[in-house]
């Protein structure tokens, strides 16, 4: 059947029943307030074809009527196509037929009475509440018929004033919906409970002209007069939907932009330093003078040429090891390493750099066997880096490095500080250093020669390790950097 708003008051049924409440005639007016035509009904036991809802138990007084000779109800009934309506019930017992004692019922529609009653006390206890509510507000009693709805609600819903009163709350919804919602109605008047807004629930709202829109929606119970009411603030949420679904479709092609450029960049590994190889080789050859002698202007030109391509090497090596990770193609080759073995190696490439600025320069690693899983030259390029920086930016003092073991969080792990004298990082800055190309303004480190990658990379190429670095430092202070690696034993 269509969907319509309740009937006008009088609108009856007469049915008679046995002691069971079997139902054993059905008039035309039974058809159509019910749904059923009688056919389906006759034969059939009341209770079961017209299910009691919400606080009602009691349903059509049989017994009663049999009992007392005329018995009356207000029940709340379901019709067949699942609407919800209120019928006031007159059981009266007919004549007996031997040992049969047979019912007549004569129901009344009082639905739209109900609505009209239950409008007039939410009007006049609530109304100038709710209309000064910034959200759209609708109030529906037990039948599930709107009583109450805001101008907000009726603008967001595209319906003219009042028009609304009196509708089932269905008619608010996807058609698609309609049943479940229904059911899902009659389950909240029986228990009713809070709903905040949102809940993590898709939701849609039907427009009068059939158009839907994403809604959120809160429900709340409300007790007026010994009558339960269900109040739904409802916020259209169309242009957050659109903005979060420009919002996705720009992440997604940054994303895919970003896997192309370090797919680019990845795959560009032999182009980029064929030529630069070439550039030092032939360079260091003239340095050498094996073509023939230099000036002292060709010699100084000649290494600030092979300086250069040193550092633009580096810079690739770090570009391309970024974009590899970046892009899952970062190739590991776990091996059994001697940490104690790797710390000297970085010791003895930058130990010169720092004696040359005067600096003390001190190793500290442990007598026992420091021997564990990992890729060598991942750890190598870690440490150079940390050390490198602490050689770079400090000026006075000293720079160390401390090999060590321990449990951690109940994990084995083996650990390497470096620690330098230098100008200190302030804890502001502390999240920062670890992103691509930061440099930090204000400070020596801003004016130092430098690409902001290292610390990047080595962040980056710990977490593949399955390890972190971490930071001590504050302004004035010195720093302390901490590789943190998984202590994984080769046997």
């Amino acid at each position: 059947m269509a969907q319509h708003g309740p009937a006008a008051p009088g609108y009856g049924a007469v049915i008679d029943l046995d002691a069971q409440g079997t139902i054993l005639s059905w008039d035309a007016g039974a058809e159509l307030l019910f749904g059923f035509p009688a056919g389906e009904a006759i034969g059939t036991r009341v209770d079961q074809l017209l299910p009691t809802l919400g606080a009602v138990t009691e349903g059509f007084p049989v017994q009663r009527a049999i009992d007392s000779g005329q018995s009356t109800a207000t029940v709340l009934c379901s019709r067949k196509d699942g609407s919800t309506i209120r019928i006031d019930i007159a059981c009266e017992r007919m004549a007996s037929a031997g040992e049969s004692s047979r019912v007549r019922a004569s129901c009344v529609d009082t639905t739209r009475q109900k609505v009209e009653d239950d409008a007039g006390l939410i009007e006049s206890r609530f109304g100038a509440v709710l209309e000064a509510t910034p959200d759209g507000i609708v109030l529906a009693n037990e039948t599930g018929h709107i009583v109450f709805a805001n101008t907000h609600a009726k603008d967001m819903f595209g319906y003219r004033t009042e028009a609304l009163l009196g509708q089932p709350l269905e008619v608010l919804l996807p058609r698609e919906v309609v049943a479940g919602h229904r059911r899902h109605r009659t389950g909240y008047f029986t228990n009713p409970r809070n709903r905040p807004m949102g809940a993590g629930l898709e939701l849609h709202g039907r427009r009068s002209d059939g158009t839907e829109f994403p809604i959120e929606i809160s429900l709340s119970p409300l007790r007026a007069d010994g009558v339960t009411f269900a109040i739904s603030a409802v916020r259209d949420i169309t242009d957050r939907k659109r903005f979060e679904e420009t919002l996705r479709v720009k992440n997604l092609e940054l994303e895919q932009a970003n896997r192309a450029k370090d797919a680019f960049l990845a795959s560009m590994s032999h182009e980029l330093r064929t030529p630069l190889n070439a550039i030092i080789g032939f360079t260091g050859m003239l340095l050498m003078k094996l073509p023939g002698p230099l000036t002292d202007d060709q010699a100084k030109h000649l290494r600030t040429v092979q300086s250069s391509a040193k550092h633009l090497l580096a810079l690739i090596n770090d570009l391309l090891d970024v974009a590899r990770i970046s892009a899952d193609r970062f190739e590991l080759h776990p091996e059994p390493v001697d940490y104690r073995q790797v710390v000297d190696e970085v010791a003895g490439s930058l130990r010169l750099a720092a004696e040359r600025k005067g600096l003390a320069f001190s190793v500290d690693v442990p007598a026992l066997d420091t021997t564990f899983v990992t890729d060598r030259r991942a750890l190598y390029q870690i440490l150079l880096n940390l050390v490198g920086n602490a050689v770079k930016f400090t000026e006075r003092g000293s720079v160390g490095m401390r090999l060590y073991t321990g449990t951690f969080a109940g994990q084995p792990k083996v650990l390497v500080a470096v620690t330098d004298t230098g100008p200190g990082i302030a804890r502001e800055d502390h999240p920062q250093l670890f992103q691509a190309f930061s440099r930090l303004g204000g400070t020596q480190r801003a004016a130092t020669e430098g690409t902001g990658l290292g610390l990047h990379l080595s962040a980056r190429l710990a977490g593949v390790l399955d390890g972190e670095i971490t930071l001590e430092s504050q302004r004035g202070a010195g720093s302390t950097f901490t590789l943190s690696l998984p202590a994984r034993s080769p046997t």
